[in-house]
C-alpha cells in the first residue's frame, strides 16, 4: 500500500514538472511582451541594494504564477476525472480532500491572486502610502487576514486546537491557538517573503521545506497532503530551472506570499509547528537579520548588517550571488534533515 503512495507521489510531481516546464515559455512570452518587469526602487532608502540590483531593472516578475497555476491545474483536474470517472486510474490520482488539502489549496490561491495584484502596483510603479506594491503595514495586515481565516477554518471547521511539542506530546488549547495560528501564518509569509531576493534563493530554500514536510505528511498517513506537497515541489524545480541565476524571471509575491502562507499551513496541519523553524531556519535568519536592523537603527542609532535581508549583506561585502545562494541552500538542505530527524525522533518515542 505505502508503495503505490509513493508511486502516486513521485507521479505527480513529475508531471508538475513537466507540466510548468511547457507551461513557461507561454508565461515568459507574456511577461516580456507586456514588459512586467520588476521596479527598483531609487528613493534613496536603500542605496547599498539599488546599487548591487541596478542591473536586474526590467526583469520580468509574476513568476510564482507558473506555481500556483500547475498547483490548481492538477488539483482541479485530477478531482473531476475522479468524480466523472469513479472507477478509472484518475481516481487513484485524485488529492484533493476536505480534511488535508482543500484548505492549503484554498489559501494558495487567494494569496497568490493578492500577491499578484501587488506585483501588478510594482510593476506599474504604484504603491499604497508610496512606493511600488504594498507597503510593510499593508503586507503584513493582508498576512494577518488570512490568517485569522485559516484559523477560523481550522478551530470551528476541523475543530482543530491540538499543539504538539517534540518529545512532550500534546496540549489541547481551546481558542487560544487561534492565537498561535496568526502568528505562524503571519511569522512565516513574512519570512519567506524577505528571503525572496537573489536569483533562486527562495525558490530552493522553499523546494526543501516542502521536500520535508512532503515526507513529515506521508509518515504521519496524510497522502494527500503529501501528494499536494509533490505537486509543490515539480512546480518550484521547474521554476527553479528558470530562475537560476541569471534569472529569466522572478517569483514575485504572488509565488513568495501564496507559498510563504501555504507553508505554515502546511506545518499546522502536521501538527510540527515548532519544527518548522528547524526546517526553515534560513526563512529565520533572513527575517531576524531584519529585525535586529530595524532594531538597531531605531534604538541606538546604527546598523548591524550592511544591508539587510542577511543576503544582501553578503553581497555588499563582496560574495558572487550564486555563491550565497547555493551556500544557504546547503544550508536549507542540513536544517531540513535535522528537522526530519527531530520528528522522526518525537514520532518514534
Amino acid at each position: 500500500m505505502f508503495s503505490f503512495y509513493i508511486i502516486k507521489i513521485l507521479f505527480l510531481t513529475t508531471m508538475a514538472f513537466i507540466f510548468a516546464m511547457a507551461f513557461t515559455p507561454f508565461l515568459t512570452h507574456f511577461l516580456y511582451k507586456h514588459k512586467l518587469g520588476k521596479q527598483i526602487k531609487n528613493n534613496g532608502k536603500t542605496p547599498i541594494f539599488t546599487k548591487l540590483h541596478a542591473h536586474k531593472q526590467g526583469t520580468p516578475t509574476m513568476g510564482g504564477v507558473l506555481i500556483w497555476v500547475t498547483v490548481l491545474f492538477f488539483s482541479v483536474l485530477f478531482f473531476y476525472l475522479a468524480k466523472f470517472f469513479p472507477e478509472s486510474f484518475f481516481q487513484n490520482l485524485n488529492f484533493l480532500s476536505r480534511s488535508q488539502t482543500l484548505l492549503p489549496l484554498g489559501v494558495l490561491i487567494a494569496t497568490a491572486l493578492v500577491g499578484l495584484f501587488d506585483d501588478w502596483l510594482d510593476v506599474r510603479a504604484k504603491g499604497i502610502l508610496g512606493g511600488g506594491g504594498l507597503n510593510i503595514f499593508y503586507r503584513l495586515l493582508i498576512y494577518t487576514i488570512i490568517a485569522i481565516i485559516g484559523a477560523w477554518w481550522f478551530y470551528y471547521k476541523l475543530g482543530w486546537d491540538i499543539f504538539h511539542v517534540p518529545f512532550l506530546g500534546d496540549y489541547q488549547l481551546g481558542w487560544q491557538y487561534i492565537f498561535i495560528f496568526i502568528f505562524v501564518i503571519v511569522a512565516t509569509a513574512f519570512s519567506v517573503n524577505e528571503t525572496d531576493g537573489l536569483d533562486g534563493l527562495a525558490g530552493g530554500v522553499l523546494l526543501t521545506s516542502f521536500v520535508a514536510f512532503g515526507v513529515i505528511a506521508f509518515a504521519m498517513g496524510k497522502f494527500d497532503l503529501a501528494a499536494f506537497c509533490g505537486v509543490i515541489v515539480g512546480a518550484l524545480l521547474a521554476f527553479l530551472w528558470f530562475n537560476i541565476n541569471p534569472a529569466r524571471f522572478y517569483m514575485g509575491d504572488t509565488g513568495a506570499m501564496s507559498l510563504g502562507i501555504t507553508l505554515g499551513i502546511i506545518a499546522l496541519l502536521t501538527n510540527a509547528v515548532l519544527i518548522l523553524p528547524v526546517i526553515g531556519l534560513i526563512f529565520v535568519v533572513e527575517s531576524a537579520s531584519v529585525i535586529i536592523q530595524v532594531i538597531a537603527k531605531n534604538v541606538y542609532g546604527k546598523k548591524v548588517f550592511l544591508s539587510t535581508p542577511i543576503h544582501h549583506h553578503f553581497e555588499a561585502k563582496g560574495w558572487p550571488e550564486p555563491k550565497i545562494v547555493m551556500r544557504f541552500w546547503v544550508i536549507a538542505s542540513v536544517s531540513a534533515a535535522v528537522g526530519l530527524i527531530i520528528f522522526l525522533l518525537d514520532k518514534s518515542t
